[in-house]
């Protein structure tokens, strides 16, 4: 049964949708801020908070090494650790912010700014 098992499916098969979260998630650590569609950023929010979570729970050598599943290189994750670990110390949650930006030209759907608070 799937009770309880909230699942943002992006309309995707389940690897194409894990390795776009991991692509994203990568790519905000490194710029910090991204544009992309609202689902995917709502996706994207979630998936970093558990990863955030996972860093400040573990040591250093751990949290790299349990990283490979959230995002696609070691340098991401070591910037996870060494950089965004000792600005949340204090913070609990809430590491993303969205701004919605409008509707896309083409297909109307709506764009939003991530970016790490």
């Amino acid at each position: 049964m799937r009770h309880r098992k909230k699942v943002k499916k992006l309309g995707l098969g389940k690897e194409h949708r894990e390795s776009l979260v991991k692509q994203q998630l990568s790519a905000l650590v490194t710029h910090e801020h991204i544009k992309t569609t609202e689902a995917r950023a709502k996706a994207l929010a979630a998936r970093m908070g558990r990863a955030m979570r996972l860093v400040k729970t573990q040591e250093k050598r751990e949290a790299i090494r349990s990283l490979v599943d959230y995002v696609a290189t070691k340098e991401v994750s070591s910037k996870m650790v060494d950089v965004l670990k000792t600005r949340y110390e204090n913070r609990t949650s809430g590491f993303t912010r969205i701004i919605r930006l409008g509707l896309r030209k083409g297909d109307c759907a709506r764009l939003v700014q991530i970016e790490l608070v």
